[in-house]
């Protein structure tokens, strides 16, 4: 697909929706099957063939899950519709939430099943804090065991917007046979790869359906003053009302519809297209909740940005104002062309009209979240970067690769802006930091793909250092050498002393009447300094004041070299007359978690050597709690793994560096023990 196509017209109209959901629940079959329904693919792709228009890079396929937002553009009913696949995992989230940025509506695909409901919680919570319109298609609806209501009752505990039933299923599990619209109270009657029919509506059902249409129509009256007065007075509001209203609040973010169906047979995926075309706001009416009007000035944002196998850069841009032509120059980088999207495949266009998604080739220097425009123009809001949780030590299986890594690294980055890495200061580890073990692993994989960088890999280590608990006086050092000419010579004594936790280092000299000139002291500071870098227990010592008290010299012999030895030679000898002690890093950090984990999260706190604070609701959060406490950060290494299986993977923690504290004498003990042997 690499004809030119010319633009990027609108049809009659436009609708640019992400699908977004849990781990597991089905949305790249949503995906394949809606453009398997409208003719955009003709043949129907399965994950477990690898074989889908999403999920096409060689990391998805080999795990058999979304690692990366794709996207496919499709017509239906005269419109251009473009769906952005984003994956489920939380260890991929950053990557939907800079998806969620740039649409009109989310499609939140979720399984029949009220027990893993909660793992909505945080996308709904996204959703609502940026005021994106959702609605939710409950898949694999042949596989339900819960009762509809039950179903939309567990849905309304993690929604912070009133969950609205749009259908009502007809049977249930394996006996799906179809869905009644609650709009016009039609039945249908489900057919594999072809249209519903429209039956009598079931006997056994009408009560059920009646309270559930008489829910939707009661809570879209809470924001419409008219249908509430039809409700009071008993007057059948007409259909082309109630879609008004539903279009309306969705598009306001007031209401989430819920639609049902099973995606790998086509079930339900016409009524969810129909339900877009109706209800979810246009390109217009998004951008105006965005604060930008319909103007000449093109204005785009960076939703996604991807390093192709053929070494390119591609940049997957939502615009929001004006048109985007081939060769535009936007942000001072000329565009090395427009391309709409259906997977790994490219269709070339010459422009692209406001309320397009499309991707923009070789913009290098342009990041992910970025605005783009050829004028200078304020920029739009963009999703913070999440905190990292989870880190790998890495370094290459060659060394002659060492040289490439930083570069590699950094071009990793553009296109997962999740990630971090470090050239750690003590431990001199390369570091890479990110959202959990399968997200560094995917991470990884590309940098032996496509940068032919191979890793060896272990868990990073913890960056201790050391201290003294007492002081030592007058610790003699003294450097004598006689080479056959010139000779070194050197002679000091020094005071060591702790200092209070936290303030680092300092140096003094008393020196009374030239025992050691003035310009052999900084020699003194530099030997003491450098001995601190490699304590008596192996790691470097902080907290800790020397002062130079005395000392003696040699008119010929003597250099600051030699004094900076003897200083060395001192501090050696002191260091292991005070006591020294091993530290350890301590984490403050804040977890948080729904309020039904928060004492497993205390207990699992305190299994980790850590001293819980206290604990609060989350603000804005309805039914979370925030834990905070001091962690030593030799016990964050494997926390997120744990956490996410105390919480059904939603729980989440952020950290940073607190104090340092001595390790207790059993953990020091096995410690030192292991250090030694390494």
């Amino acid at each position: 697909m690499n004809d030119k196509a010319g633009s990027d017209a609108r049809v009659a109209g436009s609708r640019n929706v992400a699908i977004v959901g849990p781990y597991l629940s089905g949305k790249t079959t949503v995906l394949e099957s809606i453009l398997s329904v409208t003719g955009a693919i003709s043949r129907k792709g399965k994950v477990t063939d690898k074989n889908t228009v999403g999920d096409a890079s060689a990391e998805a396929r080999d795990r058999q899950m979304s690692v990366e937002v794709n996207a496919a553009s499709t017509e239906y009913g005269g419109f251009c519709f473009t769906f952005v696949d984003c994956p489920g995992s939380v260890e991929f989230a950053q990557e939907a939430y800079h998806a969620l940025m740039g649409v009109d509506a989310a499609v939140v695909v979720c399984e029949p099943d009220c027990s893993r409901v909660l793992t909505l919680a945080p996308l709904f919570q996204f959703l609502d804090d940026w005021e994106i319109p959702h609605l939710v298609f409950v898949n694999k609806m042949d596989r339900s065991h819960d009762s509809f209501a039950d179903l939309l009752q567990a849905l309304k505990t993690v929604s912070s917007r009133p969950i609205v039933p749009h259908q009502y299923p007809i049977g249930q599990g394996e006996t799906i046979r179809g869905f009644i619209d609650l709009i016009s109270e039609q039945a249908y009657q489900y057919h594999p790869g072809a249209p519903a029919d429209p039956i009598a509506l079931p006997a056994d059902l009408k009560d059920a359906e009646h309270a559930a249409r008489v829910e939707m129509l009661e809570t879209l009256a809470d924001f419409d003053d008219h249908l509430l007065e039809e409700l009071l007075e008993d007057v059948e509001p007409p259909q082309d009302e109630i879609v008004q209203d539903l279009k309306m609040e969705l598009g306001a973010d007031l209401i989430v519809p819920v639609l049902v169906g099973v995606a790998d047979q086509d079930f339900g995926i016409r009524p969810l297209l129909e339900a877009l075309l109706r209800e979810a706001p246009d390109p217009d009416t998004t951008a105006e909740r965005r604060g930008l009007a319909v103007a000449q000035t093109p204005i785009a944002q960076v939703l996604k940005t991807y390093a192709t196998s053929q070494g390119g850069k591609l940049s997957l841009v939502r615009v929001w104002q004006g048109t985007l032509t081939d060769g535009m120059t936007l942000n001072g980088v000329r565009t090395g062309g427009i391309y709409r999207l259906m997977g790994q495949q490219q269709m070339a266009l010459t422009q692209a009209t406001a309320g397009s998604i499309v991707a923009l080739a070789r913009m290098e220097g342009i990041q992910t979240g970025d605005t783009l425009s050829p004028n200078t123009v304020k920029p739009l809001p963009k999703v913070e970067r999440l905190d990292p949780v989870y880190a790998l030590a890495i370094m290459p299986e060659k060394r002659s690769d060492e040289v490439k890594l930083s570069g590699a690294l950094n071009k990793l980055l553009e296109e997962d802006p999740s990630l971090i890495w470090e050239q750690h200061g003590d431990t001199h580890e390369v570091i890479l930091w990110g959202q959990g073990e399968i997200h560094l692993q995917v991470a990884l994989d590309r940098l032996r793909r496509k940068y032919g960088l191979p890793m060896t890999t272990h868990l990073p280590q913890v960056p201790y250092k050391e201290t003294i608990r007492r002081s030592a006086s007058s610790i003699h050092g003294r450097y004598k050498r006689q080479t056959g000419g010139h000779g070194q010579f050197g002679d000091v004594y020094l005071d060591i002393k702790p200092m209070p936790r936290g303030t680092g280092f300092s140096f003094d000299e008393k020196i009374v009447g030239g025992v050691v000139p003035r310009q052999y002291i900084p020699g003194v500071e530099l030997g003491v300094r450098e001995s601190l870098t490699h304590g008596p227990l192996g790691f470097p010592v902080v907290d800790v004041a020397v002062t130079l008290t005395n000392g003696s010299y040699h008119t010929v012999d003597s250099s600051e070299q030699a004094f900076k030895q003897a200083a060395r030679l001192a501090m050696q000898e002191g260091m292991s007359k005070c006591e020294p002690s091993l530290l350890e890093p301590v984490l403050a950090i804040v977890i948080s978690v729904p309020t039904e984990f928060t004492s497993n999260v205390l207990r699992l706190v305190n299994g980790h050597r850590g001293q819980v604070l206290g604990y609060e609701a989350k603000a804005n959060w309805r039914g979370w709690d925030e834990v905070q406490a001091h962690l030593p950060q030799a016990e964050m290494q494997t926390l997120i793994v744990e956490l996410r299986s105390l919480t059904m993977g939603v729980g989440t923690f952020r950290w940073q560096f607190d104090h340092l504290q001595e390790v207790p004498e059993k953990v020091a003990e096995k410690l030192l023990a292991e250090s030694r042997q390494s």
